[in-house]
Order: C-alpha cells, then structure tokens, then sequence
C-alpha cells in the first residue's frame, strides 16, 4: 500500500507556484464563450481549477455576454487572471492591464498584479505579435505586474520574456479556439526544457487526450476555455479536462517508458513450466 501512496502524495503536494504564489489546481479556466452564467459557474466548479481568466475591456464595456461577469464569480475563491483580449498594441495592452489590476481591486483582491498579456493585431488566425508582446512585457514588468504572455510556440521569445522577469510563458499549442490540438509539439518541449519559469499551453487543446499530452510533455499547467465553453455538456467536459490534467502531470512524474521498434514481453522467459 505504501508503494501506491507515495506518488499520489508527491502529485498532491506538486503545488503550481506562478510569482510566488501557489495553486494547487494545474488548470486554469476562462469566461467566455459560454451559453449562460450558470453553465460557466457549474463549469468553474467541475473544472477544480483555481484561476480563471476575464477579458478586462469586455468587463469594462459591458460588452454582449459579458455584463455581470465580474459579479458572477466568488472572486473570494477563484484568483482573477485579468487579460488584455483584444488589445492590438503594446501601448493599449498595457493600459488595459492597468484597468485590470484596479479591477481586481475593487473585487477585492487587493494583491493581484497577475495579468495575462496578449497583444494580437491578426484578426484572422488571431496569432500574437511577438514584438509588441515583448514591448509590453517588458514595461508591464517594470510597473510591478506578474507578466503571463500568450505567445506563438517560439523558444527564443519564450527566453527573452523569461529573462526581461515575466512569470509564465504561454504558448498556443494551435491557434485560439481552434480545437486542433498540439501542432507544435517540437518547439513546445524546447521551451519546457528551456524554461525556468512556468510554462502554460494555452490555446487550441480540444479534447482531454489533448490535455492530457500536453502535461504529460511536462507543462506546468494548461489554460482551456473553447473546448469546456462550447462543449454540448461544459461542466462534464470540465470534469474531463480536470481529471486529464491530474492524469498527465502525475505521467510526467511518474517517467514513461521508452519507444521501442521491437515487441518486449511482459512475462520473463526464466521459470516456463515445460511440456
């Protein structure tokens, strides 16, 4: 019994730890694209997750779907991950990160000065513009925000905003809601390998497989919103990605076998009763 308990025991006291703060959830969720608010709600609560992104200038606006939303969430529980959605610039991404930490505040979370920074002037394949990216970063760092930039799987970007003090990167593992999965497995494991900040994929997983993979490649902790928002049943589907989460962290821990080209039996070959 003592052989089982030990790694369950290590994958729960594998805390997420982003800025110095830790999460016990590897999950983080976000507010859009739901139907309702009590599908979002109920989806928060399967998901067990701890963080849960909000589109500041969506918030602020009032925008469709999103009037209420700040006041939809127990923020006493869920930490608020405000994001600069939307935002085309480094200059406006850093304003509206600037709204999003006073938001915070005034749902009282006085020391939140997490933002999750995207800068995406494409509006087709909504894809982040690496240089704007790194402009706000870095300003964004300096003005004492815990920087989580939404990047396109690049090893080089992921090290420079590493070392300009941001406190994630995220990676897309294939454009926003898109639900195509991992597409760039390569340079994702190298900036796992790289990295010595946490490393959240973000965008694009559309299954529990999906979510599973990525963890099991070693990411710290995943970002799904479309693939729980969207699903025929988003609270089941949360369960799902929860569960798939868990499942693919204590993988990673846990060390896979090696791939082999030949077949290896299970039972050894010493000890055969002979005819």
């Amino acid at each position: 019994m003592q052989t089982l308990d030990k790694p369950l025991e290590k994958s729960l006291d594998d805390d997420l730890i982003i800025a110095g703060r830790k999460f016990h959830s590897r999950l983080m969720t976000g507010t859009g694209k739901y139907r309702n608010f009590d599908e979002m709600r109920q989806s928060i609560a399967a998901s067990s997750c701890e963080i849960v992104t909000v589109a500041v200038r969506r918030v602020q606006t009032n925008a469709p779907g999103h009037e209420g939303l700040a006041e939809a969430i127990d923020w006493s529980k869920i930490w608020m991950l405000p994001n600069t959605a939307g935002c085309q610039t480094a200059e406006d991404a850093i304003r509206v990160a600037r709204l999003g930490r006073e938001m915070a505040k005034l749902l009282g979370q006085e020391d939140n000065n997490f933002v999750k920074l995207e800068v995406i002037p494409d509006t087709k394949y909504l894809l982040p513009d690496p240089i704007g990216t790194l402009e706000a970063a870095e300003q964004l760092v300096k003005e004492g925000f815990a920087v989580l930039p939404y990047i396109n799987a690049d090893p080089l970007l992921a090290k420079r905003l590493e070392e300009v003090g941001c406190a994630t990167v995220m990676p897309l593992g294939s454009p926003i809601g898109s639900g195509q999965g991992i597409r760039n497995t390569a340079n994702i494991q190298i900036i796992i390998e790289n990295a010595k900040i946490p490393v959240v994929v973000d965008a694009g997983i559309g299954t529990p497989s999906e979510a599973a993979q990525a963890m099991e490649m070693g990411a710290d902790a995943l970002l799904i919103n479309t693939a729980i928002a969207q699903a025929t049943n988003p609270a089941a589907m949360a369960q799902a990605m929860n569960l798939a989460t868990v499942a693919g962290r204590l993988a990673y821990q846990a060390g896979r076998i090696p791939v082999k080209s030949y077949a290896s039996a299970s039972s050894p070959m010493t000890g055969r009763i002979n005819a």
